[in-house]
């Protein structure tokens, strides 16, 4: 039996982290994204450090490309103070969705943090806690340069729209990042599905809420703006 807890450490996280990186190649070829490096770690070692700094201890993993040499780079999670579980799905994976869903019994919590392995941000995951949302409480941004119209309205209440009327600039960006309701999850059929799509259909019945983060956030989806966030990570180690 799940139970929801605004305590990071009853709270179990999902990492996203079985795609197969095709706008990232020819790095992805031999080296699944998630391992890919900036600022002298890889990108999932980014996510788990801050994860176990915040409180959180339960982590899901799925896998696929290359998905063995992510768990012999991570192991257990005992390293970081985590405890780690992997979903390792068939070749081709079964896109977001389908992922989360394929292992959504390996979640303990009510509501869990998803978070896509490809992204980097300093958002205080624990803050998201104090919501249990229907569907799911989004964490938003503001649209970056290579994702100008951005994905929804963020309105005043922290509800999500999706009115096509409203000018693009109303919209914000989904971080890749949000509190999830395991029940819904769970209440879906088990197949190979994004999540974009569920997304958009929840939205447009007003079932999705969110939050600005107004902090750091990347999106590592190309080998250019790896390269960008390396740089900006070493340039802030060298400031201290």
């Amino acid at each position: 039996m799940t139970a929801f807890s605004a305590n990071p450490e009853q709270t179990s996280v999902f990492i996203l982290a079985a795609g197969r990186g095709e706008r990232m190649r020819p790095l992805s070829d031999s080296t699944p994204k998630p391992l890919l490096r900036a600022g002298g770690k890889s990108l999932i070692e980014h996510h788990l450090e801050m994860l176990a700094k915040q409180g959180f201890r339960h982590v899901i993993i799925n896998v696929a490309h290359l998905g063995q040499l992510i768990i012999d780079a991570i192991g257990n999670g005992e390293s970081y103070g985590l405890d780690i579980h992997f979903s390792f799905e068939r070749a081709g994976a079964l896109e977001t969705l389908g992922g989360i869903r394929h292992a959504v019994n390996k979640i303990r919590s009510e509501h869990f943090l998803l978070i896509n392995a490809d992204v980097w941000s300093n958002a205080d995951y624990s803050s998201l806690l104090q919501q249990q949302p229907e569907i799911a409480h989004l964490l938003m941004v503001e649209n970056p340069p290579h994702h100008p119209d951005g994905d929804f309205i963020l309105l005043n209440d922290g509800v999500l729209d999706l009115d096509p009327e409203n000018p693009s600039k109303l919209r914000r960006t989904y971080t890749g990042i949000g509190l999830y309701n395991k029940s819904f999850i769970a209440s879906l059929e088990e197949q190979h599905a994004p999540l974009g799509p569920l997304l958009r259909t929840e939205v447009l019945k007003n079932r999705l809420t969110g939050v600005l983060h107004e902090g750091d956030w990347f999106d590592i989806g190309t080998p250019n703006r790896l390269h960008e966030l390396d740089r900006w990570l070493s340039l802030k180690g060298n400031e201290h």
